[in-house]
């Protein structure tokens, strides 16, 4: 017979009350605010891919399977289609199931505690989240044509004259542009880019930092390229002046309604960017794709990978390999400065040696 404390929730229920509780930690400070809101989101996104009025406790691994199946066909707004996806879109990455999985995980965890399920269905999910690795069927890092495609189109239209009849208060040139521009140099989580204050930068020794407060509760000071900083003091010069209300004293990105800016908005900025790109350089790309941009050319460029780490605000060092992919001719380039041959030695592209 099932227990009688088990507490008969319907799944939108359960997913009510714990995205509440999830809530309430984040407010003291007991889970990150981004922490927090992934986990609200991909749970209210499970009780909607659930089956209507479905009792929690009466879900089974099969019924789980059959979620996990629907979210991986669910289309990814943000992603342009690689291949076939319902409605002509790209359906959801491996990195987002893997995601998704892990908050249903902690769902059911939860529920398991608070007795609102009587065994946790995760221990007989047959669905197996695909293992990263190997070759990707579709590539996440720009190539540095693309990438310089996209930097070139932020900085242009950060020197661009603003367009005609548009009010000051609703130009969004000069934000647009330094919100690329920091994604594709210094590679912020998205929730690190949209928390970020004003106060959060500052001058140091003449360079200019930007304090992030990243996941953990870990922050990391990460100097700015000097391209991006006087962006940067554009920005906060006129650009946020034009766009602020008063509403937010200390968000660095506002809306032209003078809030902070939404996680949402990012996605849409960077389209805009890259509609401004000639299309033999234009890819699609997220702003979590510039992120594993940022690491995969940092590396390949022999950057020390302790200082990579750092930037991109990992705890260690092995978890820079899922920000990596292959770059043509970066082995090749590699051996050709290698540290233990005498530059005399050191071969050319051509295959002859340089003796200079």
């Amino acid at each position: 017979m099932r227990p009688a404390d088990v507490l008969r929730l319907t799944v939108v229920e359960a997913a009510d009350r714990y995205a509440e509780m999830v809530r309430a930690k984040a407010a003291t400070g007991a889970l990150a605010p981004g922490t927090a809101e992934v986990y609200v989101r991909d749970v209210g996104t499970f009780a909607e891919l659930a089956d209507a009025g479905a009792v929690l406790d009466d879900l089974d691994g099969t019924a789980v399977d059959a979620v996990l199946v629907r979210f991986a066909r669910k289309p990814d707004g943000r992603r342009a289609a690689a291949g076939p996806g319902p409605a002509g879109r790209a359906t959801q990455s491996a990195a987002s199931q893997a995601r998704f999985r892990r908050s249903v995980s902690a769902f059911f965890r939860y529920a398991t505690v608070a007795g609102w399920v009587q065994l946790n269905p995760m221990g007989s999910v047959t669905l197996e989240a695909r293992e990263r690795g190997g070759l990707r069927a579709e590539r996440r890092a720009l190539t540095a044509e693309q990438a310089a495609g996209l930097l070139d189109a932020a900085q242009n239209l950060v020197a661009a004259r603003p367009a005609a009849g548009r009010r000051a208060d609703q130009r969004t040139e000069l934000r647009d542009g330094l919100i690329v521009l920091l994604l594709a140099s210094v590679g912020p989580r998205v929730s690190e880019l949209t928390r970020a204050n004003v106060e959060d930068f500052f001058v140091n020794a003449g360079v200019r930092y930007w304090r992030i407060f990243g996941k953990g509760g870990r922050t990391r000071d990460v100097p700015l390229p000097d391209a991006v900083a006087s962006v940067l003091d554009a920005y906060l010069a006129s650009g946020r002046r034009e766009l602020d209300r008063g509403v937010e004293d200390k968000a660095l990105l506002l809306s032209w309604r003078g809030r902070r800016l939404a996680r949402g908005d990012v996605q849409g900025v960077i389209d805009r960017v890259l509609a401004r790109v000639e299309p033999g350089r234009r890819r699609g790309v997220t702003p979590h794709g510039l992120r594993h941009t940022t690491a995969t050319h940092l590396l390949a460029v022999a950057t020390d990978m302790d200082a990579v780490r750092r930037i991109l605000g990992h705890a260690d060092l092995s978890t820079l390999g899922r920000y990596r992919d292959e770059l043509p001719g970066e082995l090749e380039a590699a051996m050709r400065v290698h540290p233990l041959l005498p530059a005399r030695r050191r071969a050319r592209p051509d295959g002859t040696n340089d003796t200079s």
